[in-house]
C-alpha cells in the first residue's frame, strides 16, 4: 500500500571582475584560489550568459532537488547543497533502524526503477541513498551539484517588476522566468566564510519540511532542560551519532522519549534493543496525541491500496471544486466512507494491542490518513513492549525537573536521557533565508503554505517550492510537480492570475479542514489522483493514465503511471 510514505555560488572571481554589472560582489568578499572544476564551471557560465540562457538555482539536494535538477537540466541549473552529500533527510536525519514506509515500487522515479524492485522488504536509508546516487549518476546530475555550499540569504531584485513583486499576474507579466535577474542568492562554503552572491532568473526551493530546524517545545521559567541534570537531545542530534555512541547513550540508562510519530517509534525500538540483558532499563514514551499506526500493507488480508489509492476509492472523498453532483454524491456516500474507516480501525484494534497499552486514538483512521500522520510499525515494536522494554505514558503537557520529566498529573518520571522526537520546523527554514515581505507570506492565516499545484506561491514571483505538499508517496508528489514545473518554464502553458490561484489553494485547504483536524501538514492523500489529474490537464496530458477503465477504477496510481511517452 501507498502509505506514506542545493557550480557553487562561490563564483570564480575572474567573472566577478569582468562582469561586475551583472554579478556585483559585496565589499566583504574574500577572493580564494580557483579549482579546476570552478574554472570549467566559469567557462560554462560565460557561455550561458552569452547565449542568453536564463540562470536557475535549485536549493537543496534531497529527492525534490534531484527531481528538479533532472526535469530542468535543459536550463543547466545550479543545485546548492549545504552538506557534503545528496539525499536530504535520508542522509542527515535517519537512524540506524530507519526504513522506508512504503514498498520499493511506490518510492521510485518514473524513469529510474529500483534494480531489486520486487524485493518485498522495505529499503533501509542506506539503500535509499544508494538509489538516489544511482539516479544522479544515471542522468548526469552531478555536473549541476555544488556540495558544501550553504545558502544563507536570498534577496529579491525584482527586474522589471514592483519592488515587492506583487502583480495581478504571477512573475514578470505572467512569465515564469524573468527577463533579467530576479533573485540574488548568498552562499558560504568551507573555502570562505564570507557570503558570495549570485544572480538568477528563477529559484527552486527544495530545502524540505524535515531536518535542520528542530521543533522544540517551550517551558515556563525554571522548568526547561536547563533544570534537568541528565542529557537532552533532539532526534536531529541523535541521528548524528554513530552506532556505538547511540548504544552507549541509551544502554543501562533510563530514557524518556517525547512523541509518538515515526521518529519516536524508531527511537523507542533502538532504545529497547540497546537495553537487552540483565542491566537493561525500559524506555518510556510520553505521548500527547495518539495516531493510528499500521503494522503491514494489508487490512484483514486486503491490499491497503484498495481503501484509499484507487480512483474508485478516492471517489468517496471530497475534492476541491467538485461541483454539485460530486458534492451530493459525497454526502450520500458518507456512511460508506465512515464504514471503511471503521473497518480499518476495527482490524487494527484486533491485530494490535492498542487497548492494552492505551494507544487507541479517539479520532477516525481517515483523519490520520488524510493528514499523512500514520507510521508503519517496526515488526518488533509491541514485542519489545510486551517484554517491558517500552512503556507508555499519556500527557497533554510536560516539563523538566532535575531528575527527569514531570507529566500533567504531576507524575515524576526519572530519566538519565530525554530524547525529543518533536519534529521539525520546515517553514522556519524557509523564513530564515527569504527576505521580507515574502518571509511573512510563507503561511496563510490557517498556518498552511498556499501553493498552487503544491508548487507556486501566487505572491512570490520567479520562485517555486517543491517538497512542501505531502501524499502517500512524497517522491511521487515531488517528481510530478517537477515535471509540471519544467513544462511551465518551457512555456507549454500559462498560470492563471493570482486571484484564481488563491481560490484554488483556498479550496484545497477548505477540503483538508473538513476532512481532518491535522490539516496544517498540507496533505492531499484523499484527493491525490484528482490533484494529479488537474496537473496533467494543464500539461496537455491525458488525466486517465491507465490502459483500461477497469484498471482506472481498481488499480493503484504510482509514479510509473506518469512516465512520459514520446508524444509528451
Amino acid at each position: 500500500m501507498y502509505i506514506l510514505m542545493h557550480f557553487t555560488c562561490l563564483l570564480p572571481f575572474v567573472c566577478l571582475l569582468i562582469y561586475t554589472p551583472l554579478m556585483p560582489c559585496p565589499p566583504s568578499t574574500t577572493f580564494v584560489p580557483f579549482s579546476e572544476r570552478e574554472r570549467e564551471r566559469e567557462r560554462e557560465r560565460e557561455r550561458m550568459e552569452k547565449s542568453g540562457t536564463p540562470r536557475v538555482a535549485i536549493i537543496g539536494g534531497g529527492i525534490s532537488g534531484l527531481a528538479a535538477a533532472k526535469e530542468l537540466r535543459w536550463l543547466e541549473p545550479v543545485l546548492f547543497e549545504a552538506t557534503d552529500s545528496i539525499g536530504g533527510v535520508w542522509r542527515h536525519c535517519s537512524f540506524r533502524s530507519t526504513r522506508l514506509q512504503t514498498p520499493r515500487p511506490d518510492y521510485e522515479f518514473s524513469d529510474y526503477q529500483w534494480a531489486d524492485r520486487n524485493d518485498p522488504t522495505f529499503p533501509t536509508h542506506s539503500e535509499i541513498l544508494e538509489y538516489l546516487h544511482g539516479y544522479a549518476t544515471h542522468f548526469d546530475l552531478w555536473r549541476f551539484i555544488e556540495l558544501e555550499t550553504k545558502v544563507v540569504e536570498i534577496r529579491f531584485v525584482g527586474h522589471g517588476e514592483t519592488k515587492t513583486g506583487f502583480t495581478d499576474l504571477w512573475g514578470d507579466k505572467g512569465r515564469p522566468i524573468a527577463d533579467g535577474p530576479a533573485w540574488e542568492v548568498g552562499v558560504v562554503t568551507p573555502r570562505s566564510n564570507t557570503v558570495q552572491w549570485c544572480k538568477f532568473e528563477f529559484v527552486v526551493m527544495c530545502i524540505g519540511k524535515y531536518g535542520d530546524v528542530p521543533n522544540l517545545p517551550t517551558f515556563p521559567r525554571g522548568k526547561g532542560p536547563e533544570t534537568f541534570l541528565g542529557k537532552v537531545l533532539h532526534s536531529l542530534d541523535y541521528c548524528k551519532l554513530d552506532d556505538e555512541a547511540a548504544k552507549s547513550l541509551m544502554k543501562g540508562k533510563k530514557v524518556v522519549i517525547i512523541g509518538y510519530k515515526k521518529s519516536a517509534i524508531d527511537l523507542a525500538v533502538e532504545c529497547a534493543e540497546a537495553n537487552h540483558g540483565t542491566d537493561g532499563q525500559p524506555c518510556t514514551m510520553v505521548i500527547r496525541t495518539l495516531h493510528w499506526t499500521v503494522p503491514s500493507y494489508s487490512i484483514s488480508g486486503l491490499p491497503f491500496f484498495l481503501f484509499f489509492s484507487t480512483r474508485l476509492s478516492q471517489f468517496l472523498h471530497e475534492r476541491p471544486n467538485q461541483g454539485l453532483f460530486r458534492s451530493l454524491a459525497c454526502h450520500l456516500l458518507s456512511p460508506l466512507r465512515r464504514g471503511v474507516s471503521r473497518f480499518i480501525e476495527s482490524s487494527l484494534t484486533w491485530k494490535l494491542p492498542l487497548e492494552k497499552y492505551g494507544l487507541k486514538p479517539n479520532h477516525p483512521f481517515v483523519e490520520d490518513y488524510a493528514s499523512c500522520q500514520m507510521a508503519i510499525l517496526p515488526e518488533n515494536f509491541f514485542a519489545e513492549a510486551d517484554e517491558g522494554r517500552i512503556a507508555f505514558k499519556r500527557s497533554s503537557r510536560w516539563c523538566f525537573w532535575e531528575g527527569g520529566v514531570v507529566l500533567d498529573d504531576n507524575t515524576k518520571l526519572e530519566a538519565d536521557v530525554v530524547l525529543l522526537a518533536t519534529g521539525f520546523d520546515g517553514k522556519q527554514k524557509l523564513k530564515s533565508v527569504l527576505p521580507e515581505p515574502f518571509r511573512g507570506l510563507i503561511v496563510d492565516s490557517s498556518g498552511v503554505m498556499p501553493l498552487y499545484r503544491g508548487t507556486i506561491h501566487p505572491l512570490i514571483p520567479h520562485m517555486a517550492f517543491v517538497g512542501y505538499v505531502e501524499s502517500v508517496s512524497n517522491l511521487h508528489t515531488s517528481e510530478l510537480r517537477c515535471k509540471w514545473l519544467g513544462r511551465l518554464l518551457r512555456g507549454h502553458f500559462k498560470l492563471p492570475g493570482t486571484g484564481a490561484m488563491f481560490r484554488q489553494t483556498g479550496a484545497e485547504i477548505d477540503v483538508m479542514k473538513r476532512t481532518t483536524r491535522f490539516y496544517r501538514r498540507h496533505c492531499i492523500s484523499t484527493f491525490s489522483i484528482n490533484h494529479s489529474d488537474d496537473m496533467c490537464e494543464e500539461m496537455g496530458w491525458s488525466s486517465w493514465r491507465k490502459r483500461s477503465w477497469l484498471a482506472e477504477l481498481f488499480s493503484a496510481y504510482n509514479n510509473q503511471d506518469y512516465k512520459e511517452d514520446e508524444s509528451q
